[in-house]
């Protein structure tokens, strides 16, 4: 089984800020996929999966907020007695030109308050990392950056919809370490 995670705030205004785009790309594979995303209170997630009982791939989005996300992937790593490195967290990163994605297994938080909180919850590095590029602003606070819309709506869908497609080829293929432009 894999976990494909979104990071992102639960929230109507929180829904098209750069912080959310682990929650985009997560929505827009249950649409391609007819999954229907539920709550489920006890892994403190919307959650849905696919795929045959031998080969089960299931969606969350933490609903903790982005700080606290390592509590749902904790509860849902527990339950599901998953190997962190079947674990594929999807987040924003301001350190990346918008456009472009990268990949890695392991590695630090750089700053990310939500992928330390896995870090933390999980006692490890070890799972999977596809950062989403949204940049950064030199005239607006990184805090402030995040939470912030996006300006284009045609270029946010084609990048998330980019993103998605990448993810669900790679369930097939597995993920390997890589930088990748989907402008």
């Amino acid at each position: 089984m894999k976990l494909i995670v979104g990071l992102g705030n639960p929230g109507e205004k929180y829904k098209k800020t750069r912080h959310n785009m682990g929650f985009l790309v997560v929505d827009d594979i249950a649409a391609k996929k007819s999954i229907v995303m539920r709550l489920e209170n006890d892994f403190k997630a919307e959650k849905g999966d696919f795929g045959d009982i031998n080969d089960r791939t299931m969606l969350a989005k933490p609903q903790t907020f982005m700080n606290e996300s390592g509590q749902s992937v904790s509860k849902l790593r527990s339950y599901y007695k998953l190997d962190t490195e079947d674990i594929w967290v999807i987040h924003d990163d301001i350190d990346l030109d918008f456009g472009k994605v990268r990949i890695a297994l392991g590695g630090s938080s750089a700053g990310h308050k939500g992928v330390q909180s896995i870090i933390d919850q999980l006692w490890t590095d070890q799972f999977w990392r596809i950062r989403v590029g949204v940049g950064k602003s030199d005239l607006i606070p990184t805090e402030e950056w995040v939470l912030m819309n996006f300006e284009d709506d045609a270029k946010l869908n084609d990048m998330v919809d980019k993103t998605a497609d990448y993810v669900m080829s790679s369930l097939d293929n597995g993920l390997k370490t890589e930088s990748i432009n989907l402008n």
